[in-house]
C-alpha cells in the first residue's frame, strides 16, 4: 500500500515529522509492507489484520484501554440506574512514545468520533500528545464491501468544522493499494 493523502490539524504533520520521525518511519514501514493484491479481495478484515500484525511486529502497544467511569450527577430525579449497569472502556488502536494511531476501514461515525473526540479524551487522560488517523482514499474505498469513509470525505469535514481548541495535532494519512 501507499500513502496517496496527507491532512494536517492543529499542524499534526510538522509536530510528528518533528517530535515523532522514528514511529512515522514506522507507519510508513507497515503502510509499505502490506501487499496491495492482497488488500483487494477482503479490504476491511485483510486491512486491519496486516496494520495489526505490522505495529505488533514493531513494538508498538495495541489495544490501550481507558475506563470509563460514568456520573449519575445527571439523571434525573425519578431514575436510578440499574446496580448491574457496567461502565464501558475508550481503546486506542496503537500507541508508542505518546503517539496513538487509529486505523478505520469502517462507517464515518467511527473516524470522526476517532479525531474530534477520543484523541483529545486520551489526551487529557496523558497517553497520547498528537495522533495519526489511517483511512483509505475514495478509490480504495468504493472498492470496500463495507460503506468506509474516505480520506477525501473527512478531510472535507474538517475544512467545514474548523479547529477546536481541544484538539490535538492530528496526522491524516489516506492510503491506495
Amino acid at each position: 500500500m501507499k500513502i496517496g493523502g496527507v491532512y494536517s490539524i492543529k499542524s499534526g504533520v510538522e509536530v510528528i515529522e518533528t517530535c515523532y520521525a522514528t514511529q512515522l518511519a514506522e507507519i510508513q514501514k507497515v503502510i509499505a509492507e502490506i501487499d496491495a493484491l492482497q488488500s483487494q479481495k477482503n479490504h476491511s478484515d485483510f486491512l486491519n489484520y496486516a496494520f495489526d500484525r505490522g505495529f505488533q511486529r514493531l513494538g508498538w502497544q495495541s489495544k490501550v484501554h481507558i475506563q470509563c467511569n460514568y456520573t449519575a450527577d445527571y439523571y434525573t430525579p425519578d431514575y436510578t440506574a440499574p446496580s448491574t449497569a457496567q461502565a464501558a472502556q475508550r481503546e486506542m488502536e496503537f500507541v508508542n512514545n505518546r503517539l496513538g494511531v487509529e486505523v478505520q476501514f469502517g462507517r464515518y461515525a467511527s473516524v470522526v468520533y476517532d479525531i474530534c473526540a477520543k484523541m483529545t479524551i486520551f489526551h487529557k487522560v496523558g497517553l497520547i500528545d498528537a495522533g495519526i488517523q489511517i483511512l483509505p482514499l475514495q478509490e480504495l474505498a468504493d472498492k470496500m464491501p463495507t460503506d468506509a469513509l474516505s480520506f477525501e470525505q473527512i478531510v472535507w469535514d474538517l475544512e467545514q468544522r474548523g479547529v477546536s481548541n481541544i484538539d490535538i495535532p492530528v496526522m491524516i494519512l489516506g492510503i491506495r493499494a
